[in-house]
């Protein structure tokens, strides 16, 4: 009877600390998308730009928390071709915007998050751009194997000031949306 009151503290013991563990579950990269759009005054742009590595973390099936990097030297244009995406991409990966050569990478890092039900839940993270990390609130959607997301980021936070009418009162039609939009697809 021993042996066995001892076998069942075992496996409750056992069950208890798996239950409560939190296990990270690598981004697969490859198969993971991250598409953005810019407005300006006379209409839009869009594109891509692709995720390096990532990991959410989870306690059973609940999303507590994960990291991101995304790789800014793969920013690309998809709505335009030949010189007008050539002149775009490069513009995007200058020091008026993203400066890639001193700020190459970009990242998300969950601070906290709040189950809203049914695979919903509501995140604040510290989003690093350039240097200068922000915070950041948005909803998460996980369902199966992957996670979805829409973020809406004002780069002026960022110190992307380019063609801001925040800040400069003479561009006319010339003026781009301090806010752009990231929808953002985790595969796991």
């Amino acid at each position: 009877m021993k042996n066995l009151k001892s076998i069942a503290l075992a496996l409750i013991a056992f069950v208890s600390v798996t239950s409560f563990a939190q296990v990270s579950k690598k981004v697969d990269a490859a198969k993971s998308t991250v598409n953005w759009v810019g407005k300006k005054v006379t209409g839009e742009h869009s594109g891509n730009i692709m995720l390096k590595e990532g990991t959410l973390i989870f306690k059973g099936k609940k999303v507590v928390g994960g990291n991101f990097t995304v790789d800014m030297t793969t920013i690309n244009t998809t709505d335009l071709e030949g010189k007008g995406k050539t002149n775009l991409d490069t513009h995007l990966k200058s020091d008026d915007f993203f400066g890639i050569e001193k700020y190459p990478t970009a990242t998300l890092v969950i601070k906290s998050i709040g189950k809203k039900g049914n695979g919903v839940y509501s995140v604040t993270g510290d989003l690093s751009i350039k240097g200068k990390t922000e915070s950041i609130k948005f909803e998460l959607n996980v369902a199966e194997n992957t996670a979805t997301a829409a973020l809406k980021v004002n780069r002026t936070k960022y110190d992307i000031k380019y063609g801001s009418g925040s800040f400069f009162s003479d561009l006319g039609d010339r003026a781009i949306s301090d806010d752009f939009d990231l929808t953002v697809k985790l595969a796991y």
